[in-house]
């Protein structure tokens, strides 16, 4: 007889299907009114939070991200939530310092959060060592993170060594996230089957860019992954996950059937296909296939960030010469995972050399800091001529960027006393100083003033801090 093994499901409609789809505008009453139903289903857990979605909640909802925690956690008593963290950076741009990562992942699970997943843009674990323990001192589960892509460092057995140092660390689980829909299902087959073997479960979180995520799923199932990530149908393909509904009805009456009733998903995927009307419509490159991924690596939301750019410079017939300089760049700085922050450093940077006309003629200060070391450790080593522009005889660091950080949850800036109303307020300024003051200044207010725009002019400029501001605010952020 076939042995049977339940596949699990983890559904990503609140968090990282609408953050690929609907630029992380969905807001919270829309997910509040179907959130009772999805509890029903029986999903492994649903993610809801975390991401770019923290961010979203106040510079474009006028909403607490922290009461939208609350209040899906009281709409779902039965289901765990997920969240994604990015290690020491939390859910900003930079690293924090270790009081602000352990008060952050407290306040997270006392608000409801059950399993943390954590990972670091570089798959340097340093990065990700102190939100682990964390999350298991706060009572809750440990995801670590294999970001996964391509190059010639990153193959199957460096995975492997990586998921044995993070199950070293402590981790409850490790998740494959294929940030980019670059994991080929065969290759899969392999990473799990090696995975597998360290002893601890093993999910996998594909988007739909390449057009071979369910195929990967399915050939992971396979091999024995556990978990698999995949969207609401309305909110997937593209640069979402593969749809819920297709997986379920494929693994029906299998070995590995899910056990999801296919009615009910059907009552969430009708309610979304009426809710998504009221959202502006993503680009075609963010809602189709892009093969392009697998040659430039460069995942779907990426490519509407660098489109976005060059518009702004009516310089959009510029687009092909940046798809092919964001994998020089990548080369040149050691091969980082295009995963935020390091997609918006690169993607950056690969804008200031083609409009320049002269590589690294201005170089961002994001570039600066990350062959500084300030980022991590690169996967491998950046180019020497480069690193030679930037420090001259100086070496990179080769320390933990976040021990070089004074704590800082001790005392609330004077800037904000009088508008920090709790622990959750403080660490919502210390991650988003400006964004987290003007909503601070609104709360309450029966008429919040409009969004401010960004002023695009000021790219005109080429300024290294507004280049990562506007990759931050851009409508289609990497994750």
């Amino acid at each position: 007889m076939t042995t049977r093994r339940k596949v699990l499901i983890t559904d990503t409609t609140f968090r990282d299907a609408h953050q690929s789809l609907l630029a992380t505008r969905l807001k919270s009453e829309h997910m509040l009114k179907i959130a009772g139903l999805m509890d029903q289903i029986g999903f492994y857990s649903m993610e809801v939070w975390g991401g770019a979605t923290f961010d979203s909640c106040m510079r474009f909802l006028d909403e607490d991200p922290w009461q939208r925690l609350r209040d899906l956690r009281k709409a779902i008593p039965n289901t765990r939530l997920q969240m994604l963290l990015r290690g020491q950076n939390l859910l900003g741009y930079r690293h924090y310092s270790d009081d602000v990562v352990e008060a952050f992942v407290r306040k997270a699970v006392e608000n409801g959060i059950d399993i943390i997943r954590i990972f670091d843009a570089l798959n340097d674990v340093r990065n990700m060592a102190k939100a682990m323990q964390a999350t298991r001192e706060a009572g809750a589960h440990a995801q670590a993170t294999i970001a996964y892509t391509r190059s010639p460092v990153h193959n199957n057995d460096h995975f492997l060594q990586l998921g044995k140092e993070l199950v070293e660390l402590g981790a409850d689980s490790l998740v494959i996230k294929d940030m980019a829909g670059l994991l080929s299902p065969f290759d899969a087959y392999e990473l799990v089957t090696k995975l597998k073997e360290l002893g601890v479960p093993l999910q996998l979180h594909c988007h739909y860019t390449s057009g071979m995520a369910s195929m990967t799923y399915l050939k992971a199932i396979e091999a024995g992954v556990d978990v698999v990530d995949t969207a609401c149908s309305p909110l997937a393909l593209g640069a979402s996950q593969p749809p819920t509904e297709s997986l379920v009805a494929a693994l029906k009456d299998t070995q590995y059937d899910t056990g999801l009733s296919l009615d009910l998903l059907a009552e969430v995927s009708a309610y979304f296909k009426e809710v998504k009307q009221a959202y502006d419509r993503p680009p075609d490159e963010v809602l189709s296939v892009d093969t392009n991924v697998l040659s430039y690596q460069i995942p779907g939301g990426m490519i509407s960030n660098l489109a976005s750019q060059l518009a702004s410079q009516q310089a959009s017939h510029l687009l092909p010469q940046v798809l092919q300089e964001v994998p020089r760049v990548r080369k040149d700085l050691g091969y980082p995972p295009l995963v935020t922050p390091t997609s918006q450093i690169v993607g950056s940077q690969a804008v200031v050399n083609v409009l320049l006309g002269e590589r690294y003629k201005m170089i961002s200060t994001e570039v600066k800091n990350y062959v500084r070391g300030l980022y991590g450790r690169p996967p491998a080593a950046v180019d020497a001529e480069l690193q030679k522009q930037i420090l001259g005889s100086e070496k990179p660091l080769d320390l933990r960027p976040a021990d070089l950080l004074e704590p800082q949850m001790d005392t609330i800036p004077p800037e904000v006393k009088d508008l920090v109303e709790s622990e959750e307020d403080l660490l919502s300024y210390l991650m988003f100083p400006q964004v987290a003051v003007s909503f601070f200044q609104c709360r309450g207010l029966d008429t919040p003033p409009a969004v401010k725009k960004t002023d695009l002019s000021r790219l005109n400029t080429i300024d290294s801090n507004f280049l990562l501001e506007l990759n931050e605010i851009s409508a289609y952020p990497v994750m």
